[in-house]
């Protein structure tokens, strides 16, 4: 497959290394020729160097004939541009990367629909996505970034006061947007129908919108969650996507970064949290703030070394749990050796969603859940499904398969029972392990 990278930074240069690796035809064009002297001595890619905003430029890197050309310079309208300026000289799919929230959260215009570009990835927001499905709850399930963090899934105990016990589920007044997903009940997990009634201590699966998902939780789990302590390091962007992803009562964020104008930054961007100028790796910080009574410590600088220590060294110290973030992917194997719990590497995110895109298959496994015993596929609806237009009610996918989420268009949502589906959705479908030719049958995927 051809593919052109503009830009030999960190995320094009480690893409370039990941597909060159899968016998991908790789060009690179960057304007730093010591950038691709590097690339030219370390990997077996083509190298062009030049202004990647320029149609001649891309034309002659071989983009009219390319499956896919990944925008990945430092800067956000280049990206915007050279990915638009791809597509219009005869790329088949481009892919942007973007730091500004404006640009990724398609704020005020659908730049994607707009510019014919087919992605938009924000590295430093997956990898926050990740680090606050990690903190929000130890069983959340991490669909990747299916619904870039519009749909909360979450495994947990069900409470014996809670609203829905005892009821068939035709009888809960389930929270529009939410929708149950598994049961395990006395180690049989099984897909819910209206007629289950829910027991107390029964483990299910609950998927629902953002904005609804604690209110559904509510009926199946009326116990008060105790306030989470989390102590993040560093305050570069990607901090800002976590605390934004974190933000509610559930949890307290105290963000430790040493620069005081960007402390200052930091805090009148977002109020919610506690912004102390210091670095809690000093002891006497350490100590005066009792961070070794957090629950969580995350370290996020923009320097790899100093967060593996600084992530080890709290987790010594007495941190329930240590996450740490490093640009440097080949550091990831080494962390779990030294009391690292989590780690995550926004490059790494990056290159997995555009190895996503490469792929054309009706169907796609994405995860496993309640320990293996179900699986989660992507099903792309073409026109042969025979239940286009039909109410959810009416299309028989129990006991083997459930529709989690629906995407259609920029719109990603848990469906009810009145939603439709239609040709060019996107869905997330969970069942049981084994049933895949039965999913197949059902959406009229050969």
């Amino acid at each position: 497959m051809n593919i052109v990278i503009c830009g030999a930074g960190h995320v094009g240069s480690y893409a370039a290394e990941i597909l060159g690796g899968a016998g991908h035809n790789i060009t690179v064009i960057d304007t730093d020729s010591e950038r691709l002297r590097f690339i030219e001595e370390t990997m077996d890619v083509r190298t062009m160097r030049g202004n990647c905003a320029e149609a001649l430029v891309l034309s002659e890197a071989g983009s009219s004939e390319a499956e896919l050309v990944v925008a990945a310079t430092d800067s956000d309208e280049v990206n915007l541009l050279s990915a638009t300026i791809a597509k219009g000289v005869g790329a088949r799919k481009t892919v942007a990367r973007v730091h500004h929230r404006a640009y990724f959260e398609q704020r005020g215009l659908n730049y994607s629909e707009h510019l014919a570009i087919d992605r938009m990835i924000c590295p430093e927001y997956s990898a926050a996505l990740a680090i606050a499905r990690t903190l929000r709850n130890p069983g959340a399930i991490a669909i990747e970034n299916f619904a870039r963090g519009q749909i909360e899934m979450q495994e947990f105990r069900v409470s014996g006061g809670a609203p829905a016990v005892g009821k068939p589920l035709s009888q809960v007044a389930m929270t529009k947007g939410a929708r149950l997903l598994a049961v395990s009940r006395n180690r049989y997990v099984f897909l819910p129908d209206a007629n289950t009634a829910i027991k107390p201590n029964d483990i299910v699966i609950l998927a629902g919108d953002k904005d609804h998902f604690q209110e559904a939780r509510r009926l199946f789990h009326d116990e008060k969650m105790k306030r989470r302590d989390i102590v993040i390091m560093g305050g570069p962007a990607l901090a800002v996507w976590l605390c934004r992803a974190l933000q509610d009562k559930n949890f307290s964020i105290r963000l430790f970064e040493t620069n005081r104008m960007r402390a200052e930054e930091l805090a009148d961007k977002l109020p919610w949290i506690t912004v102390i100028q210091a670095d809690p790796t000093d002891r006497s910080v350490f100590e005066e703030e009792h961070i070794y009574d957090a629950d969580a410590f995350v370290a996020l600088t923009d320097d790899d070394e100093h967060n593996i220590l600084g992530g080890a060294w709290a987790k010594s110290m007495g941190c329930q749990e240590a996450i740490v973030v490093v640009q440097r992917p080949n550091y990831l194997h080494l962390l779990e050796h030294v009391g690292i719990d989590h780690r995550f590497s926004p490059r790494r995110v990056a290159v997995t969603e555009i190895e996503r895109l490469l792929e054309d298959k009706p169907l796609r496994y994405m995860a496993s859940l309640a320990e293996g015993i179900l699986d989660v596929f992507q099903v792309n609806v073409g026109d042969r499904f025979q239940f286009l237009d039909t109410p959810l009610r009416d299309i028989k996918t129990t006991p083997h398969w459930i529709i989690a989420a629906i995407k259609h268009g920029p719109n990603i949502t848990v469906p009810g029972a009145e939603d439709r589906i239609r040709t060019g959705d996107t869905l997330l479908v969970a069942g049981q392990h084994g049933m895949e030719a039965k999913l197949r049958e059902i959406f009229a995927i050969e």
